[in-house]
């Protein structure tokens, strides 16, 4: 079976080993992130609708537990924000019902967390992991370009109010961008959002795939850690990139498995070793097919080379 909506499993820098679940085609999203490793939203909206069925998602989910070993995390992210898609809960409760012990996060940009249904649909999950990049309007904008309506203030609120009543757990990512949101006045303005939302832990990224924005540049280590220490609070870490544990299992189909993974994230061909279980020298080999059949774009930046699909293919 083909899975449409169904990616990985991924090696997540967070979860371990992550079946993802995408419920959004590509891509729909509340913004348009600078960052965003899926490249510019094509649909920038902030409208809740069932944009992938739910019936169609479950059915996939089926047949995956049927056919292979338990991920350790269902995560729901992928090509846009999953929390505009109102049959989010919906699975979520599938999963719960045919798989009890399993885990389930939602990585989501928290732009709808001010939203009563979204915040009932979230309940379910074991893990939320919001992002918030900005508090400012003027940097918020800038980074996140997000639709119209969308205040940063109103998503730190929504943040704060759902955490009150989760039994899960909240990690707050904030993406770092040299110069753009590591002034000390905006990192104090950041620290006064985490007072006020209380995670269980705060996470700080920087670029690690290439972006929408070919001049950004990533953080630095001691970029980082000055960060952390303004920051100054106890749950601050630094995401550490992807180690380097594979699958027990290789994918059953290479070339469609290597291009469903680079569609929805760019990845080196390292990164798709571990993913997929498969040696380097068949990643290789696989790359140059998928490169001379004119199926994928390479990207060269500061950890090797990205690839990805060419806009129109899966």
């Amino acid at each position: 079976m083909k899975y449409r909506h169904l990616f990985g499993p991924v090696l997540s820098r967070r979860l371990g080993i992550s079946l993802g679940v995408d419920l959004v085609t590509h891509k729909i999203c509340s913004l348009n992130c600078v960052y965003c490793e899926c490249q510019n939203t094509t649909l920038l909206t902030k409208e809740r609708k069932e944009y992938v069925s739910c019936d169609t998602v479950c059915r996939e989910l089926d047949h995956y537990w049927a056919h292979n070993e338990d991920p350790d995390y269902v995560t729901f992210s992928g090509s846009g924000e999953p929390t505009l898609n109102l049959a989010l809960g919906q699975v979520i409760a599938h999963i719960k019902k045919n798989k009890p012990k399993m885990k389930v996060a939602v990585l989501t940009n928290a732009t709808l967390m001010s939203d009563p249904g979204v915040c009932a649909d979230l309940a379910m999950a074991d893990i939320v992991v919001p992002s918030l990049d900005a508090v400012s309007p003027k940097v918020f904008h800038r980074i996140n370009q997000p639709c119209a309506g969308i205040q940063p203030e109103k998503i730190v609120d929504g943040i704060a109010g759902f955490a009150t009543n989760f039994a899960g757990e909240i990690w707050l990512e904030i993406f770092i961008l040299p110069g753009v949101n590591d002034t000390r006045e905006e990192l104090q303005l950041l620290k006064a959002a985490i007072k006020k939302i209380q995670p269980h832990r705060v996470q700080l990224n920087t670029l690690d795939r290439p972006g929408t924005v070919d001049t950004l540049t990533p953080a630095s280590p001691d970029e980082l850690e000055r960060v952390v220490q303004i920051l100054d609070e106890k749950n601050v870490e630094i995401i550490a990139r992807a180690g380097t544990r594979t699958q027990d299992k290789k994918a059953a189909n290479p070339a469609s498995a290597v291009l469903e993974t680079i569609h929805r994230r760019p990845c080196t061909k390292e990164d798709l070793s571990a993913v997929l279980g498969l040696p380097a020298e068949e990643i290789d080999l696989l790359l140059a097919d998928l490169s001379a059949a004119g199926r994928i774009t390479a990207r060269k930046q500061a950890r090797g080379v990205f690839f990805s699909t060419r806009k129109g293919d899966t």
